[in-house]
């Protein structure tokens, strides 16, 4: 028997990807009596006059059925006397690439649908290249519904054309290209003898013999930690699932990004002690002395691993809003999770030609080249040479959803050639002949809300009481250090990260710095708290009501936001994202200046 072969249908709505698959397992004899019988009785109520609509074995969830297309990817697992499977019937409609692409990155085949009354689809290259994207390599494009176009040998010939050059373009290794008929059965898994002209396998019969295996090995051994078990004061065990290579007792390793390394003193496969562990297995190892290794790192053998913070990657953005330039998120690649930005859209793939178009901002199901920075140096590789270690996805810090997928090309170089400096005289130095503890108090609220004259109060409290200070007021720093920035959703995140960037630097310096900056959006906060340091950041909410910002308005700015004369103007036009846990909430139209400030420094005595 052959190996399991994981595979993926997609292509685009209504193709027939659910009829396919159903059919493939009906005609197989690969249901059970009570799901054959089931399927029967729905088929009575469907679209198909009663005949057996082959889709209801794949379309389980109601709003599925009630229109008729796929919504999240169905798994089915099943074993013919050949091979075992598991298939990924996923959805076609744009909507729902996410859950296409979740389908994609397990596979190792993808199935691709093509209506042979309507040719390729926009859908049907998105997809294509999604696949292409996850390091799928064996395609078998699947020209479906040839009874509708009474299996027209010409349109047949015509479409696979069209096929090969898209192969081309997308630079797949393996395609195969069989006419099919999802409804009838014609080629799915017996011959037809409605295409007499064509002479390849059915369906089945392919995926039953096709090898996937890939035969340029990835190199060396590679495992990600994902737990470090330690039962007891005996016994260290750092445990993940293989991405490559085997290892054996006695191995020396290396400890990725310290490079420390280790000789192997026992593998467990599961609960048992074995002598080697190989590609796939989850296996706990433990070394022949102490080195510090923690979720995130990557035990490696005859193999080299990137380790900067820093890359260059292709991504597949599925958010529902837009993707800036500077936004921040969290990014898992491996096991490890940590802040991250996406420093520039490089350019958009266009899903017709795949021409590089200039971008400085993505919207959902699009595919672009982008620079992602870290907050520290992390372990990758490129997909080509490890798809473990070289893919990843973004995490939106704020609603935890997944974003984008993506696989890293390349490292950026000057990450690996610059080197943050050890200075002798440091921080706590600094901070210690100024007797105080730096921190950053960043204030955030409606323009009018008052944070910067609470700011400038609370900076002349400090200065009496003896401390060092440094107040950045947002229309000040916009005069000089970020005069080239706009307004725009990209240019207000490089404005707060530049400023925390500062902030960090004169908290180096040991002073305390002051920030009074609407920052609306609660995801360029973070950023700011990651910059600066959680221990050294206290966010201030001045949480001064929108009727009191605009009755204080001496400028006018909120009349002239009202009439269209101001364009992104927070709290108008463009939203203000309120702290949900702020560190001080204070709201100065219910005390004067004095006492606001009175009751901000109160609440900073705990950080001071």
């Amino acid at each position: 028997m052959n190996g399991l072969l994981k595979f993926i249908t997609c292509g685009s709505v209504d193709d027939g990807k659910s009829t396919l698959i159903g059919h493939m397992l009906y005609d197989a004899k690969l249901l059970f009596t009570d799901q054959e019988r089931a399927l029967e009785l729905d088929s009575r109520v469907g679209s198909r006059e009663g005949q057996i609509d082959y889709s209801l074995l794949l379309d389980g969830l109601m709003a599925e059925r009630e229109q008729g297309i796929t919504i999240d990817a169905a798994y089915r697992y099943f074993t013919t006397e050949k091979r075992s499977f598991i298939v990924a019937d996923t959805p076609g409609h744009e909507e729902y690439t996410r859950n296409m692409a979740v389908g994609a990155s397990y596979a190792n085949l993808a199935v691709v649908l093509v209506d042979a009354s309507q040719g390729i689809l926009i859908q049907t290259r998105r997809h294509a290249r999604i696949c292409a994207l996850m390091g799928i390599r064996h395609f078998v494009f699947a020209v479906n519904k040839m009874d509708l176009i009474r299996y027209d040998e010409g349109i047949y010939w015509k479409i696979e054309k069209e096929i090969k050059k898209l192969a081309v373009d997308l630079e797949l290794a393996h395609v195969t290209v069989i006419p099919v008929s999802a409804t009838e059965g014609d080629n799915v898994t017996l011959q037809s003898s409605n295409m007499p002209w064509y002479k390849g396998k059915t369906l089945l019969g392919h995926l039953e013999t096709v090898e996937v295996e890939d035969a340029s090995e990835e190199e060396g051994f590679v495992l990600p930690v994902q737990r470090v078990c330690r039962p007891d004061h005996t016994f260290r065990g750092f445990q993940g699932q293989i991405e490559s290579g085997s290892v054996h007792r006695g191995d020396e390793i290396t400890v990725l990004p310290s490079r420390e390394k280790a000789h192997v003193q026992a593998v467990f496969v599961t609960d048992q002690e074995a002598s080697q562990a190989w590609k796939g297995q989850a296996a706990t190892l433990t070394l022949d002395r102490e080195i510090d290794v923690s979720r995130g790192c990557m035990l490696v053998k005859d193999t080299e691993l990137i380790v900067s913070s820093m890359f260059t990657a292709v991504i597949l953005w599925m958010d529902d809003s837009e993707l800036t330039q500077g936004k921040n998120f969290l990014v898992k690649i491996g096991t490890k999770l940590i802040s991250a930005a996406v420093m520039d859209i490089k350019y958009r793939i266009d899903i017709h030609t795949g021409e590089h178009l200039a971008a400085t901002r993505l919207y959902k199901n699009e595919i672009a080249v982008c620079d992602i920075a870290a907050a520290e140096e992390i372990v990758y590789d490129t997909f080509q040479k490890h798809k473990g270690a070289g893919s990843f996805i973004l995490i939106d810090r704020v609603t935890n959803m997944t974003s984008a997928c993506g696989v890293v090309e390349h490292s950026l170089r000057r990450s690996e050639n610059i080197v943050w400096q050890k200075l002798d005289i440091t921080r706590e130095i600094r901070a210690g002949r100024m007797g105080q503890k730096p921190l950053t108090l960043w204030f955030t609220g409606l323009s009018g809300s008052g944070k910067s004259a609470l700011a400038n109060e609370l900076e002349k409290r400090l200065s009496v009481a003896g401390r060092y200070t440094m107040l950045l007021d947002g229309d000040n720093i916009r005069m000089g250090l970020n005069k080239n920035l706009g307004f725009e959703p990209e240019d207000r995140i490089e404005n707060i990260r530049r400023i925390a960037e500062v902030a960090r630097l004169m908290n180096d310096a040991g002073l305390i710095v002051l920030t009074a900056f609407i920052s609306p959006f609660a995801g360029d906060r973070q950023n700011a708290r990651n910059i600066v340091g959680e221990t050294n950041f206290v966010e201030i909410y001045v949480s001064t009501p929108l009727e009191e910002c605009e009755r204080r308005d001496a400028k006018g700015l909120y009349q002239k936001a009202r009439e269209g004369r101001i364009p992104n103007f927070t709290g108008i036009s463009s939203p203000y994202e309120a702290p949900k846990n702020a560190d001080i909430v204070i709201d100065t139209s219910r005390q004067s200046l004095e006492e606001s400030a009175d009751l901000v420094l109160q609440a900073l005595e705990k950080y001071m």
